[in-house]
């Protein structure tokens, strides 16, 4: 009887050890099973093909500071008290217009006192020609001595001289009395008078603003890897974000204008230096149209210029760089695995931005953010369309 017991106390524990065996064997399976299924996890991630596309490139500005390229005073030639105005401000003018009317009252006696003058030296040229005349043919008989007859001929010249002299004094003071009209010194518009009727002025002070605002210009500082795009005669397209366009000048706004859905359209105008020599930075000089007269010589914040012409380059989402600087991206290898690769990109449309190096056509690269990610990751990416 002992010895079954002792038999069936073995078969127990036999069998225990063996429970406690495959349930071990069991659980290293499981775990390397799951080890096995967390190697084999995948993090899903949306992506896409870099790809040659037509782009419209463009590029933000913070800030254009608009001037006028064509803008000067009209200035009073002479002293004297303004009389009349000729034109309101925010007229359109011509060059050469009259704008005021000044009055220089000591002109008309000098006038007068210049023109006795003339008439004076006429008469006295007038008996010392008669003079010249008559020594001339009595030296011809010898009635006269050389002495007197040089000296019949020094008080002629002394007389035409005089007599030029006096015509000089007369034009000088027609000029003067011409000059009581200050007339504008270009094409364009009245911004600002400077000083209004009855008030005395000298000779250099400033009465009026004229500026022709038809025609802006500002300055831009790119980059070469922007600047590239540019040639000279270029048109671009400008938007405003704050489309309030506040007035300065109080300009009136041209029939036609359509506030601020206006379209502005600009043209290269310079590029320094020349796209020919090696920089990093250049200025591009451009010159806007402001037909509409929305626009007012001033800085304005915030402006987007988008070239009008089309290139093809390769492209990727902007969504696809890691960063602000768009010097990176994550590429997802032929395995699944993530590499982080450096790019050099160039301009961008506003969604695609250009891929100049880093990245082959066909390459697949991450566009759903790259926060987290780090090389080596395993991904299953779904395709943008």
């Amino acid at each position: 009887m002992r010895k079954y017991f002792i038999a069936g106390l073995a078969m127990i524990l036999a069998l225990s050890i063996g429970i406690v065996i495959y349930g071990a064997y069991l659980n290293q399976q499981g775990e390397l099973q799951i080890s096995r299924r967390m190697d084999d996890r995948r993090l899903p991630l949306r992506g896409a093909k870099a790809g040659t596309r037509e782009m419209q490139p463009r590029f933000a500005v913070s800030a254009v500071n608009l001037y006028a390229a064509d803008m000067a005073d009209a200035v009073a030639l002479i002293d004297g008290r303004i009389t009349e105005s000729l034109v309101e401000r925010n007229a359109v003018v011509a060059k050469g217009q009259p704008l005021f009317t000044i009055v220089n009252e000591s002109i008309p006696s000098k006038l007068k006192e210049a023109n006795s003058g003339v008439l004076k030296a006429e008469a006295q040229l007038s008996q010392a020609r008669n003079t010249y005349s008559r020594y001339s043919q009595l030296m011809e008989y010898g009635a006269v001595s050389a002495e007197q007859f040089d000296a019949a001929k020094t008080q002629y010249l002394a007389a035409e001289a005089e007599l030029e002299a006096a015509e000089a004094r007369m034009d000088d003071l027609l000029v003067m009395e011409g000059r009581q009209e200050v007339v504008a010194p270009l094409d364009g518009q009245v911004l600002m008078h400077y000083r209004e009727v009855g008030s005395y002025v000298q000779a250099g002070t400033a009465l009026a603003l004229v500026g022709d605002f038809r025609a802006l210009q500002f300055d831009t500082r790119l980059e070469d890897r922007v600047a590239d795009f540019l040639y000279i005669g270029q048109k671009a397209q400008l938007v405003f974000n704050n489309s309030e366009f506040p007035k300065i000048y109080g300009t009136s706004f041209a029939p036609g204008n359509r506030g601020s859905e206006q379209e502005f359209s600009a043209t290269v105008m310079r590029i320094t230096p020349p796209l020919s020599a090696p920089a990093t930075v250049r200025s591009v000089k451009w010159s806007i149209d402001n037909s509409a007269g929305l626009l007012e010589p001033q800085t304005y914040s915030g402006v987007n210029v988008r070239l009008r012409e089309r290139r093809s380059c390769l492209a990727l989402p902007l969504s696809a760089m890691t960063d602000t600087s768009r010097t990176a991206v994550f590429i997802v290898g032929s395995d699944g695995t993530l590499e982080k690769r450096e790019v050099r990109t160039g301009m961008d449309d506003g969604k695609y931005v250009e891929i100049l190096s880093g990245v082959a056509v066909g390459e697949i690269a991450v566009t759903s953010g790259a926060k987290g990610l780090s090389e080596g990751m395993k991904v299953e990416v779904e395709l943008e369309q």
